[in-house]
């Protein structure tokens, strides 16, 4: 069966919980370079429990949300990918395949910001292909009414963007964007967060499902009409999505519960 190699620990694949200990060791690796920040791994086991909640797989309300996003970023005049240290850890070259097939440029936001630490986050991008990174020496643009280090954004990119992607983003800038007319597409676990509530487009997905489905899905649809394009953004419905999201979890909360009844574990099971 294997097993996957991190820099710290090596993990069996045959781990019940594989995907999560990889993804977890990534971002340990991403604290200790300076990428990733404490408050990061708290935003990251908040994800998860959601995750949990969904069957940790991407649903069909997810997929609807991709499609609409997909179509957003292609249509869009000036789009933009936000990246995070979190994104940064998990999936670097991913986004850089999106802001290809996009067009769009990379830029480095951060909530908790040094110059070193948008530095690093700069270099793990461009290891992965990134030809141009903003956000960088270029943060000098103020997005109004934010007041965290966030607020700070390049005059060439999110600042100037028509569509921005923000992956496991805090609510304040959503809101702040959207004030300034901007389409958000956000990936977040939590359809009930401020971000996914705010937003255009909210994506209910982990982001190393999402993006690099998100990616794909831009590789074939930018081969598509303009107005087929056009039919499926305008056919959106993000309060739809999150209420469907939201039904899919009761369902599986409801079948759980079922199902539990009489299975759970004891010291004499085998």
């Amino acid at each position: 069966m294997g097993i996957a190699r991190v820099e710290r620990v090596e993990i069996p694949r045959s781990h019940p919980r594989y995907e999560s200990l990889v993804i977890r060791e990534r971002l340990v690796e991403g604290l200790e370079s300076g990428v990733v920040v404490p408050q990061g791994l708290i935003a990251h086991g908040r994800g998860e429990c959601f995750d949990y909640l969904l069957g940790e797989k991407t649903t069909e309300p997810a997929l609807r949300a991709m499609r609409a996003a997909a179509a957003a970023l292609l249509l869009a005049r000036h789009p933009v990918v936000s990246v995070n240290g979190n994104v940064a850890a998990l999936v670097p070259g991913e986004v850089v395949r999106l802001a290809r097939a996009v067009n769009a440029r990379v830029e480095v936001n951060l909530f908790y910001r040094s110059e070193e630490r948008v530095r690093k986050i700069a270099e793990v991008l461009r290891a992965h292909g990134a030809q141009e990174v903003l956000g960088v020496d270029d943060a000098t643009a103020t997005i109004p009414e934010l007041f965290s280090e966030r607020r700070r954004v390049s005059p060439r990119g999110i600042y100037a963007a028509d569509v921005v992607l923000v992956a496991l983003e805090d609510g304040d800038r959503t809101e702040a964007l959207r004030r300034m007319g901007k389409t958000v597409v956000a990936i977040d676990l939590n359809p009930l967060s401020r971000t996914s509530l705010a937003a255009s487009i909210t994506i209910v997905d982990n982001v190393v499902r999402a993006m690099p489905k998100l990616a794909e899905l831009a590789e074939t649809m930018r081969s598509e009409p303009e107005e087929s394009l056009r039919r499926i953004l305008e056919s959106y419905d993000n309060s739809e999505v999150l209420s469907d999201v939201l039904r899919y979890i009761e369902a599986r909360l409801r079948e759980l519960s079922e199902g539990i009844r009489g299975k759970v574990w004891s010291p004499g099971s085998p």
